[in-house]
């Protein structure tokens, strides 16, 4: 940020690099035609790169209320990291796997069949937690279920 040269380059740089959520709601998400499916429950895990990095915290959400079909329920601590954090999960194995149950169990109080975050480190880190417990929740980045809405449509 104090160097003179690279300054107007980081500058450029962030003005046209987005993320997928950030660029879909300002492009406007004109949503798929609803076809009638039964109502899905989802709820969202805030990854820390989009959430503290980024502060990427309503667009997502908005996303996802904008796919016919899928209501969206609120995760308590949406935005507290997983335990996957890089690789966080393999150097602390034992505080990333504290911070997994404690996220797992949040997850369970929703009633949500879907989990979407935008990381896939986060993704995977969700999928073993759950897996390990039993549970057969899906995990799946938010454009994912834009996608599978767009194909049903």
């Amino acid at each position: 940020a104090d160097d003179p040269i690279l300054l107007p380059v980081a500058e450029e740089w962030d003005r046209k690099v987005k993320d997928i959520h950030e660029w879909l709601v300002e492009i406007g998400i004109t949503p798929p035609t609803p076809m009638g499916q039964p109502a899905q429950t989802v709820t969202y895990h805030e990854s820390c790169h989009l959430c503290h990095g980024q502060k990427i915290t309503g667009q997502p959400r908005q996303m996802l209320k904008a796919i016919p079909g899928l209501k969206l329920v609120e995760l308590t601590e949406a935005n507290w990291c997983c335990g996957s954090a890089g690789i966080y999960n393999l150097t602390q194995p034992e505080m990333a796997g504290q911070l997994l149950e404690r996220k797992v169990d949040h997850i369970l109080t929703t009633g949500a069949a879907i989990v979407a975050t935008g990381n896939p480190g986060c993704l995977l880190q969700v999928v073993n937690g759950l897996k390990a417990r039993g549970v057969g929740i899906r995990v799946v980045h938010p454009v994912t279920l834009l996608a599978e809405a767009y194909r049903r449509a």
